[in-house]
């Protein structure tokens, strides 16, 4: 039953995006429903087995930011609190029924961490786990490669219409260029695990050993789908999604030619390469001037998302504790909108503004420490263990808690239930890669 539960959970990694990255009620529903089935199985399970239930004590540090998280929730949809505390409504939040969803939604990710510290455990599910996040990726990177190389041809997934820019099976490019990023990161810290200790011999045979074993290897096939991720990356033209992956890597390579405990002897060259023969070489095949072009034709003038959140402010300082419930910009914006824009917008496209204006700052600003936290955790990992899998790990997590950090001040990322999900279980894998044992596995 084990490996029933731990492969269940790699499936729903890889499934969770799929359907339009879970981005619509019906879709999240089907996503919470296995997460909840899943769960109930795993207590059925342990009961009946008499196994312990819990997962280990150092998930506190995930579980219990969400766990309070889900409980504020609960307080907002409450019936008479809104009136007790002189509000026009009788529940703290302005949209109850959307602050359900969320409810359940956050109630879904901490079952999802649950089942993960729980189940991944050894190296071996550690690194399955890992792998699977790179698949996913893959398998999104190649539809969405696909449809976009394609021009004119409608998704057989859901019958999207062709775009210009790569989308996957996701609707907004800008998401899938964040899902992307978080399983290129996570792709990087495992083929950095596997990259040896030892230099090269210094005779041509030695080195032509090494570079067919390198072919012949796992790593050469890890190498290529990450290849094929930064070209789909490219094609979604997302300028936040390309600038903000690429100055993540950057920063967490320099910590790393550092600090990093014994460091690979590849690890710079592998580093390089990332930026030299992917971003240039690959990204000039594939159109990465399409998205320089539009970082350099960005504007005040032709953007109003900064408007967006100009207006978002006064949420904010009006309802600062409580919020105006979770899930309810889309309903509660029209009453602070000061004028009219060119488009709609049903959320902040900043998720440090919606998160504080939805849920109020205690929340926000506790679940902004979980996330610093379990980048300060990845961090120190790098630094003080030896084994290379928790180290390489830990490097892909660093980068995509950055990455998540930058591109989270420009777009709303974290509202899509699959990049939500995916995002936990990094965080997971952080303490994770902390703290198993070297031998387990």
């Amino acid at each position: 039953m084990t490996n029933f539960f731990f492969y269940s959970l790699c499936a729903l990694i890889i499934y969770a995006p799929i359907p339009l990255g879970a981005n619509r009620i019906w879709a999240s529903s089907i996503l919470d429903f296995f997460i909840f089935a899943l769960f109930l199985g795993h207590l059925l399970a342990s009961i009946k087995n008499k196994q312990h239930f819990f997962p280990p004590r150092y998930s506190l540090a995930i579980l219990a930011p969400l766990s309070v998280t889900a409980l504020w929730l609960m307080l907002q949809i409450t019936p008479g609190l809104g009136t007790l505390l002189g509000r026009s409504f009788p529940t703290l939040s302005f949209d109850p029924s959307l602050t359900h969803i969320m409810w359940l939604k956050t109630l879904a990710l901490i079952q999802f961490a649950w089942l993960v510290f729980y189940y991944v455990n050894t190296k071996t599910t550690l690194y399955k786990f890992a792998l699977a996040i790179l698949i996913s990726g893959l398998f999104q990177a190649l539809y969405a490669s696909w449809l976009n190389l394609n021009e004119g041809m409608i998704s057989p997934i859901f019958s999207i219409p062709y775009s210009t820019a790569a989308v996957g099976s996701f609707i907004y490019k800008n998401q899938l260029a964040n899902y992307l990023a978080l399983c290129l990161s996570i792709g990087i810290g495992v083929l950095i695990s596997q990259l040896s200790l030892k230099g090269s011999g210094h005779q041509v045979r030695h080195k032509i050993r090494d570079i067919a074993s390198v072919l012949l290897s796992s790593k050469m096939l890890i190498r290529l789908s990450l290849i094929i991720m930064i070209i789909a990356l490219i094609l979604t033209r997302s300028r936040m999604g390309n600038s903000a992956f690429f100055l993540a890597l950057a920063a967490i390579s320099i910590f790393s030619f550092f600090f990093y405990n014994r460091k690979p002897k590849n690890l710079r060259l592998l580093i390089l390469s990332f930026f030299i023969i992917d971003l240039i070489l690959v990204g000039t095949i594939f159109g990465v001037e399409k998205v320089k072009q539009r970082l350099l034709e960005t504007s005040l003038a032709s953007e109003t998302r900064d408007e967006v959140v100009r207006d978002s402010i006064p949420m904010i300082l009006e309802y600062p504790v409580f919020g105006t419930g979770g899930g309810s910009f889309y309903s509660s914006f029209s009453q602070y909108q000061a004028q009219p824009y060119s488009g709609f917008y049903d959320h902040a496209h900043n998720d440090y503004i919606q998160f504080a204006a939805e849920l109020g700052l205690p929340i926000t600003l506790l679940l902004g420490t979980m996330v610093l936290y379990c980048l300060f955790i990845s961090l120190k990992t790098i630094v003080k263990r030896k084994t290379p899998l928790y180290q390489g790990v830990s490097f892909g997590c660093a980068a995509a808690i950055i990455h998540m950090l930058l591109h989270a001040t420009v777009d709303f990322s974290l509202q899509s239930p699959a990049i939500s999900l995916l995002f936990i279980s990094i965080l997971s894998l952080t303490l994770i890669s902390a703290n198993l044992k070297r031998e387990q596995g």
